[in-house]
């Protein structure tokens, strides 16, 4: 398939026109990357605005015991670029990114994608929109770390990464929402015992998504 029709899959350049998306191509390229590759690190200053074509990344820090805080997943088709300003002619990382599949992504120069878009008033609302988005992750995250209770970390994760959680691990779905194995448990036997969600061989099926939506939202 031609760079060109592969970025116009993309819902962040569905507005373009036929020769738009030819502009864009000409300053972009696409590669294929294996599970556990770095993307990028904290605080590195980028060129390239990326997008996850196929597959899944996950955002995450590292403190100063060197243990890993995870953030959150990326999932394919969007932007796995953080974005904060419109001035800077390079973008800084505010997390690592790593892939945990095999996965595509689009690379376009950032500074050429100023100047042919941005600086001519083009894609601005969908630039702006996904400034939006980064600092609703945010919100989510701070809510998930310093607001929310072991039964609303839970049922959060359920809801938005449900196959995520299936494809993990209970210790490791245990480090990412900072809870004990112990208490995830018991968060499960009690959404279990409510009817909001069932098991069978440790996957989770979703039995009231409105229940389970309520949970960490009342």
């Amino acid at each position: 398939m031609l760079l060109k029709n592969i970025i116009s899959s993309l819902d962040f350049f569905s507005s373009l026109n036929d020769e738009e998306l030819e502009t864009v191509a000409s300053f972009s390229s696409i590669g294929t990357y294996e599970k556990e590759y770095i993307v990028y690190y904290e605080k590195t200053q980028n060129t390239s605005l990326l997008f996850l074509l196929e597959g899944v990344a996950k955002a995450y820090k590292i403190d100063k015991h060197n243990n890993e805080i995870f953030l959150h997943y990326i999932y394919a088709p969007s932007l796995i670029s953080d974005v904060s300003s419109f001035k800077k002619e390079t973008l800084l990382s505010f997390s690592n990114v790593s892939l945990i599949e095999d996965s595509k992504i689009v690379a376009i120069d950032y500074k050429k994608f100023k100047e042919h878009f941005l600086s001519k008033g083009l894609l601005c609302l969908e630039f702006t929109n996904e400034v939006i988005l980064k600092s609703q992750q945010l919100q989510s995250l701070i809510n998930r770390e310093f607001i929310f209770t072991s039964v609303a970390k839970v049922a959060m994760m359920l809801h938005d990464d449900l196959d995520m959680f299936n494809s993990l691990k209970r210790t490791e779905i245990s480090l990412i929402l900072n809870i004990q194995p112990e208490t995830l448990s018991r968060v499960l036997n009690r959404l279990k015992r409510d009817n909001i969600i069932d098991s069978k061989n440790t996957k989770i099926t979703v039995l009231n998504k409105e229940a389970l939506l309520g949970v960490y939202e009342e």
